[in-house]
């Protein structure tokens, strides 16, 4: 695994954008058994998600929380040394969707973009990047857009991931400054590739008449190719064999225990395996905030969603000098972040207009 340190960088801001329209999951019904709904949703602790509407993408969503960022914390467009856009929904497959974005905020020229196509470790994976860049002469600020649309990528009539995927876009700047140290583990496993994965539609397999056929499975889950295809029972089995040994690894490279966690947040998965983790760990509930139940999972933007839906209120989880974020997820990839949050500002959730 790699095990990075970086110094002088941190987190100055943090901003989330939703769309306005809620799905309830208790309205399955025609998807799931009545008698079955209230066992899945107590099961997976998500009550509604956010979807977008048709024509808008997760650049819309990334860009008004951009906005949101840069007017609550008086930052200049052209202080932006940097913008990193990670998503599995970008806009197109040409161009990246990153040089869309710097153009749309009026950022500088003078500014390095890229698109990062990260699953649900993607916050994480995009924090080390942008930290990375940020440790460098010359550059001083990083802008961070992690947002998806998973709305427009999975099948409706897939009892596996309908109850789950949500839409989100979130905003993190990263600069230079008087910033405790922090620390980094990412770690990857190609072998559990189809664990996760949307058949059609990459140069492998591009689509074609056959990818967007729909078929039925024996459970009576109905999909196409070109949707996400999800076995969850391998993913919890991933989730359960890495996330809590990596999560204590990399505490123990930094010198920390689990009693110094202030907050640990993680990727919005399901509640039953983050609660699992938690018990693993021998983590405080009181120490780990959720918005899954209002959001679902939103994939790589679910990180930050929390942070921004449950710290905004400075009342809540106040020691923040110790948070540890957990991503993990398709790739398969999975990541564990240890940092300071104490100096950070974070706003007010806003809905897409």
């Amino acid at each position: 695994m790699a095990h990075i340190t970086f110094k002088g960088v941190g987190i100055k801001a943090i901003s989330a954008c939703v769309p306005p329209k809620i799905i309830y999951n208790k309205d399955l019904g025609y998807l799931i058994p009545e008698a079955e709904i209230e066992k899945v949703i107590h099961s997976i602790g998500i009550h509604q998600r956010r979807y977008t509407e048709a024509g808008v993408c997760s650049s819309d969503l990334c860009y008004q929380a951009a906005l949101k960022l840069f007017d609550d914390n008086q930052i200049d467009p052209a202080s932006i040394d940097g913008l990193i856009f990670i998503s599995q929904t970008a806009d197109y497959k040409v161009p990246t969707t990153s040089t869309i974005l710097q153009h749309r905020l009026g950022i500088s020229q003078a500014c390095l973009s890229f698109d990062v196509n990260l699953a649900c470790s993607g916050y994480v994976y995009g924090l080390s990047i942008a930290f990375s860049f940020a440790s460098q002469m010359g550059v001083k600020r990083i802008l961070l857009l992690v947002g998806e649309t998973l709305s427009k990528i999975i099948s409706q009539k897939d009892k596996a991931t309908v109850p789950l995927f949500g839409d989100a876009g979130t905003a993190t700047l990263i600069e230079k400054g008087d910033y405790p140290d922090s620390y980094f583990s990412l770690n990857s496993d190609g072998s559990g590739a189809n664990i996760m994965e949307i058949p059609y539609g990459g140069a492998r397999h591009p689509s074609c008449v056959k990818s967007f056929e729909e078929t039925t499975d024996e459970d009576g889950n109905t999909i196409s190719g070109e949707n996400i295809h999800m076995i969850g029972m391998d993913v919890f089995n991933f989730g359960i064999r890495t996330v809590p040994s990596d999560i204590n690894q990399l505490l123990a490279f930094c010198n920390k225990r689990t009693e110094d966690i202030g907050v640990m947040v993680y990727h919005q998965a399901n509640r039953f395996m983050t609660n699992f983790f938690s018990k693993r760990l021998k983590l405080s509930p009181e120490k780990t905030p959720y918005s899954m139940d209002r959001f679902g999972n939103t994939s790589s933007a679910s990180v930050p969603l929390t942070i921004v839906t449950e710290m905004f209120d400075s009342e809540k989880y106040t020691q923040r000098d110790c948070v540890v974020m957990s991503g993990f997820g398709a790739g398969l990839s999975w990541g564990t972040g240890i940092l300071s949050l104490t100096n950070t500002s974070i706003s007010e959730l806003v809905e897409y207009k």
